[in-house]
């Protein structure tokens, strides 16, 4: 009885997917590819994409990459405004009204999880009770995903990372406030205070300056990733969430594109596509 009655319940609730995941593990590709099939739109819920700006640093999903998917919540911001869990629980209740009121079903991802966190749990909103969740958690082990991040973090300098941070340098910068927390942002500043120092003959002491600030940003990228890991496991082993879990380690691992997209269609599209499938019935 008990049973039936849960299941009444949640037929009259609104549904809402949740992409969950580190840094780097896909989860941009994987809203994307569940939007077009689903027709889905797409809440951003990464705590520096939100803001204005910076799109090389931020990492921010390109027009092209969007497929015509529409996005909220991405770049939307005052990149010097402090946006917090609270504005974005303000937000993301917006935007899901509005999705759900044009017949589409909101997709909200993002690596912030303390923003994630506030809206489903805070109990003075009440997401439980007026909505039904289905949670996807895409992980790949550190093993591959590191040096993925390594490489993205080159790939980055070689597209203006450096060149977009200096167009915001401040010596006066707070690192603590609206989009200069970003990670890339305040492991420049030594750079930025120290590169005219250097004549010519004093190059590779500027070109040593600039690998010492990208280490840092990758080092602390990685970091980055382990919080927010064991962040999740703490939504699935102590808050209880029902996470499906999905592994997609063997696409990091495949160096052929071609390959790599076969391993993304069978290891990770396929079975996420099921357990939507299955949650929207």
């Amino acid at each position: 009885m008990n049973t039936a009655i849960n299941n009444i319940t949640k037929l009259n609730k609104n549904k809402v997917v949740f992409i969950l995941g580190a840094t780097g593990t896909g989860k941009s590709r994987l809203s994307i590819d569940l939007a077009t099939h689903f027709s889905a739109e797409i809440i951003n819920s990464d705590k520096m994409q939100v803001y204005k700006g910076l799109d090389i640093v931020t990492n921010k999903i390109t027009d092209s990459e969007k497929q015509g998917v529409t996005h909220y919540l991405l770049g939307e911001i005052d990149p010097h405004s402090d946006f917090t869990a609270e504005d974005f629980y303000d937000q993301a209740i917006f935007y899901i009204e509005k999705i759900i009121s044009r017949g589409y079903v909101p997709i909200i991802v993002g690596g912030s999880n303390s923003y994630i966190e506030n809206l489903v749990e805070n109990p003075t909103f009440m997401f439980k009770s007026k909505y039904d969740s289905c949670f996807i958690w895409i992980d790949v082990d550190v093993s591959a995903l590191e040096p993925f991040l390594h490489k993205r973090v080159d790939h980055m300098v070689q597209a203006g990372l450096v060149d977009e941070v200096r167009e915001i340098f401040s010596p006066e910068a707070d690192y603590s406030k609206g989009i200069r927390r970003s990670i890339g942002v305040p492991e420049m500043d030594k750079y930025f205070r120290e590169e005219n120092k250097f004549d010519a003959c004093e190059e590779s002491m500027k070109k040593m300056l600039l690998e010492s600030a990208v280490k840092e940003i990758k080092v602390n990228t990685c970091n980055l990733v382990r919080r927010q890991h064991e962040k999740i496991k703490r939504f699935r082993n102590e808050k209880m969430w029902p996470l499906h879990y999905v592994d997609a380690t063997n696409v990091f691992k495949e160096n052929e594109k071609e390959g790599a997209d076969d391993k993304w269609k069978h290891d990770v599209l396929k079975p996420c596509l099921d357990i939507v499938k299955e949650f929207l019935k």
